[in-house]
């Protein structure tokens, strides 16, 4: 099983990152948390890289069943999404597998409900 979903877009790094946004958020999943690699290797270390961010997508409804189901659930939240300018220029998108991060939890019915919320991370990876 793979552990993320990848694709490789045609648009720019900005409009990748609004456009998985509004791809999550029309399957009820919303950013929580953003984080910019790029400004924050800048401001810590000094280093210039490549536009990198790292968006964590969450479905409350979804986040609120899994922590049901098991109380370690929230080790695999939120979902995380990289947005990453390759070195050729182009963009990619990454998105975790749900399924894969839930198998590790070792809980048969985690891992059940993991298969819910990887149909709809399938679904907004086929619109990327």
């Amino acid at each position: 099983m793979a552990p993320y979903f990848t694709k490789i877009t045609d648009l720019t790094f900005d409009d990748a990152v609004q456009h998985i946004t509004q791809l999550l958020k029309d399957h009820g999943f919303g950013i929580i948390t953003e984080i910019d690699v790029t400004q924050t290797l800048k401001n810590k270390i000094d280093v210039d890289f490549r536009p990198y961010r790292i968006l964590g997508a969450c479905n409350p409804s979804f986040a609120h069943k899994a922590l049901l189901l098991d109380n370690k659930a929230g080790i695999m939240m939120p979902c995380n999404v990289i947005v990453q300018q390759l070195t050729d220029g182009k963009v990619e998108i990454t998105i975790i597998n749900p399924e894969a991060a839930a198998a590790s939890i070792n809980n048969k019915a985690l891992s059940d409900f993991s298969c819910k919320v990887t149909e709809d991370i399938r679904r907004v990876y086929s619109k990327i």
